[in-house]
Parts: C-alpha cells; structure tokens; sequence
C-alpha cells in the first residue's frame, strides 16, 4: 500500500465543526468497522471486490436495535432490508456493504452469523431484517464471478473495530470509481455544541459515481476520458444524538447536500442511497409487558437539530474527498486502468 494522505494530512479542512478524534464514523461511541477485501487474480479472473460491515453498538445487534431511517436520492440500486426499517423505523443487523450481485450471498452470510449469535431467530421469535447496500464495481472487477461469499460477510463482521478506519481500495470500496478516478471507501465526522449539548455525527461512503468532468474542482486539466457506468454511492450516517427514526429520515436527507458539493447531479444510472441511524437508544427486541414506551429525542424548533444537518452535510462531502484521497491507482479486468487522483488537485480544495 502506497502511502496516501487523508485530505486533512494534505492541509485541506473543509467546513466549519471539528472533527471527531479520530475524524471517522467510529467517533460515535460503539460504531466499529470492518472490511474484508479481494485483490487478486485466479484462473484468467481478475477480482477487485470486497465487503464493509457497521456495528451500531458492540452488543447483540437484534437483541437490542436502533433507531434508524433511509433515504433514496436515486433509486438505481439493489439494497435489501429498506421496507422493514421503514416500517418500523429501526435497524437490527450490522449494516453491510458490498458489490451489485453479491448482496444475496451477503445477506445469506450476515443472517448465519446473527443466527449464531440468537438461536431465537426464526425459532422461537420473528426472522431477522438484514441491512445490505451496494456499488457497482463490474468496470474493474470480475463481478460476474460471483467471488464474494457468507464467510466473506461473516469475516468483515469479524474484522470490526473501533478507532481508525481503511479507507480508500478496501472492502467493499476496493472496485469502486469516483468522479473519473479510483473511488472507494471513505469516512469523516464533526463534532457540534450546542448549549450544553455536544453530539457527533459521521458518515461512511462507499463512493463509485460521476465521471470526471462532474468534479468540482478546478483541474486545469483535460476531462476527457473513457466510457465509465453513472455508478452508485452507499452512504451511511451515525449519530449519538437521540434522534427518532422521522428525524433521522430528515438527517439522511441532507447528505444529499454533501453528495452535490463533490460534483454529483445523481445521474439515472446512478444508485445513491443513505441510511442514518442514532445509538442514543436501544430498543429491545422483546419489551417489557407495558402497551407503552417512553425514549426522549431532541426538539425541533430550535438551533440544535439545523447544527446536525449542517455537520452531515460536511461529513459526507469530506468522507467522499478522504475516498478519493486514499484510494490508489488500480488495474482490473480487461487490462482497464484507474488512475488515483493527484493529491494536488484535492489541496486545491476551499480551505
């Protein structure tokens, strides 16, 4: 691996909040990330794919759900699990990440390693809600192939830490183009007071959309290129705000905001999805025997719920420049070449 800067090692920073510590999804206390890559070629077959996994909190995930909503920008793409969270506004699985045609063995292997964990499941109690999102990453891998399997899944899941994320050609960004160059993925946070309140909200991207004639950047340089698919982008916000899932349907609703600020007009062939959810909570699978329950959320007639939108606007953007910042010029199938894009072209960023 090359030695590639994150935007902000580069001397850009970009908004108005701070970062979190460690400018990533997994500021939000008990978010972990894993990734599980595959780079490598076999029998003539050239495989640049993978699979990220999100663990809201580090306990049982369907034992004790969050709150959460999606949001569809532009509904080119093939996620699983959107109908139930939002019917019923919370999310119960680790959210997974991966490429078009592999969200079934995605799902297959992700509802396995819940099923381990609750034997309850489809037993004793309801089915389990698997959360998979997807990025076309068939320009520079052999998606056809098929070479993602549930232990893939399973071992992302395995791989999820806290602290600092792999950004850039990992998991399921290891395939993945962004606005003509190599995308891939990318994570960011900000932190935000107000009053006496201080929440954090970050995003993770897994970004493979635009050509580079869409980038918002000032190039000096040719846009002409080769033919590439509109592509996707998978993004996935957290907060330790206590936001309901109305909330953070609405919170999901401005990364669309990010999204644009990099170039993106979310073309037709391009899947762009978010989904947010809030650890503030945990909903029990099986409540106690009252008819009611009470949680308190924030309110929404004042400053501090207008500060969380602004601080996701500006994660999403900048977790999609730290995708492109990391991620490095790659060869995949039919000999095709992706080039990572110059690190000073993203210096040139407003500051």
């Amino acid at each position: 691996m090359t030695d590639r800067k994150r935007l902000r090692d580069l001397g850009v920073e970009i908004g108005s909040f701070p970062c979190g510590p460690d400018n990533s999804i997994t500021d939000i206390g008990g978010v972990k990330v894993g990734h599980q890559t595959l780079h490598y070629e076999k029998n003539g077959r050239v495989v640049r794919t993978g699979v990220t996994a999100i663990l809201p909190h580090g306990g049982n995930l369907f034992r004790e759900k969050v709150f959460a909503a999606s949001h569809v920008i532009n509904g080119f793409g093939k996620t699983a699990g959107t109908i139930q969270i939002e019917e019923l506004g919370v999310l119960e699985s680790p959210i997974m990440l991966t490429n078009t045609l592999s969200v079934g063995d995605v799902m297959k292997g992700t509802v396995e390693f819940l099923m381990e964990q609750c034997p309850e499941i489809g037993d004793t109690t309801g089915t389990v809600n698997v959360f998979v999102g997807e990025c076309n990453d068939g320009y520079l891998n052999d998606i056809r192939g098929l070479h993602v399997t549930a232990d893939d899944a399973c071992q992302a899941i395995r791989n999820a830490r806290s602290g600092l994320v792999d950004e850039g050609c990992v998991g399921a960004g290891t395939g993945m183009l962004c606005l003509g160059y190599k995308g891939g993925a990318g994570t960011s946070s900000r932190r935000g007071t107000v009053g006496a309140d201080e929440y954090t909200v970050g995003a993770l991207v897994v970004a493979n959309f635009g050509r580079r004639r869409d980038l918002s950047l000032d190039t000096g340089l040719p846009k002409e290129e080769q033919e590439v698919p509109d592509g996707s982008i998978m993004i996935i916000l957290a907060t330790d705000a206590p936001m309901n899932d109305r909330q953070l349907k609405r919170l999901a609703k401005r990364a669309s905001f990010g999204l644009s600020r990099t170039g993106s007009y979310a073309a037709h062939g391009s899947g762009d999805i978010v989904l947010a959810f809030s650890t503030a909570h945990k909903v029990p699978h099986q409540p106690d025997e009252s008819n009611t329950t009470t949680y308190p959320f924030i309110k929404e007639d004042g400053e501090l719920i207008s500060t969380l939108f602004e601080m996701a606007v500006e994660c999403v953007e900048e977790a999609i420049w730290n995708a492109l910042a990391k991620a490095e010029t790659t060869t995949g199938r039919n000999g095709r070449l992706v080039e990572a894009i110059p690190p000073e072209l993203l210096a040139g960023l407003r500051k």
